[in-house]
């Protein structure tokens, strides 16, 4: 068996069943704001930190330059966030993805630690953890949001975050997974052995492909036979 220690997984889309939910909030907090954005070009921006995707999008529907300011930017972030955590508080469609709690005790039974890492901030992300219980229930080890630390994915800062915490030098011995592009471009800026796209969130196998990662699946459950 490979000699991995920890494996960081995306959350929505990933491990935590999407629904369209997050795009749909995206789109109308844009909206509210002068911006009817096609939920087409809102799909490829779902692995990104939010204010980096809606600072991307006033890029190309805003034609005052000087109007894309932070503080514009973080009251569409914010009014976003509000939409979000509305959702994850109320839903009862909230759920893990099939075979994510069984692969997270695989991996628990290994000694191989279990990250999530995301594009979301801390606020929404707490909501949706401490509704699965998957950090009291000591289903998983660690958590890093977006806003902890200097840039969201690609950037590898989250992993390394996870990487630090565990005491793991070797990005050799990490397994990244995730449904987008940012999440496929994370891990190989991170050095993980195994960038690893799956095909149940926002990007399809054939559009994950071009950005080639070592693996994709249709299914947690094919993680273990790839570890194995």
């Amino acid at each position: 068996m490979k000699d991995i220690k920890l494996v960081v997984f995306d959350i929505a889309g990933t491990t935590v069943k999407d629904h369209g939910e997050i795009a749909t909030a995206f789109h109308d907090a844009m909206k509210e704001s002068g911006y009817d954005i096609p939920h087409e070009k809102i799909y490829p921006l779902m692995g990104y930190k939010k204010p980096e995707a809606i600072r991307m999008m006033l890029e190309e529907y805003e034609s005052d330059v000087a109007a894309i300011t932070t503080a514009y930017i973080n009251a569409i972030h914010d009014r976003f966030i509000a939409l979000m955590v509305a959702y994850y508080r109320s839903t009862d469609q909230l759920q893990a993805l099939p075979h994510a709690e069984e692969v997270f005790a695989w991996l628990k039974k290994h000694d191989i630690r279990i990250g999530l890492d995301t594009g979301f901030s801390t606020d929404i992300t707490s909501i949706i953890i401490e509704r699965l219980g998957w950090l009291k229930d000591n289903k998983i080890d660690y958590v890093v949001c977006s806003n902890e630390v200097a840039a969201g994915r690609p950037q590898p800062y989250m992993i390394q975050k996870m990487m630090k915490a565990a005491g793991i030098a070797d990005a050799k011995q990490v397994i990244k997974i995730g449904d987008t592009e940012v999440d496929i471009n994370e891990g190989k800026n991170a050095g993980c052995l195994y960038t690893i796209g799956i095909t149940t969130g926002a990007f399809t196998r054939a559009a994950l492909q071009p950005y080639d990662p070592d693996f994709i699946i249709d299914d947690l459950i094919e993680l273990i036979e790839i570890i194995q």
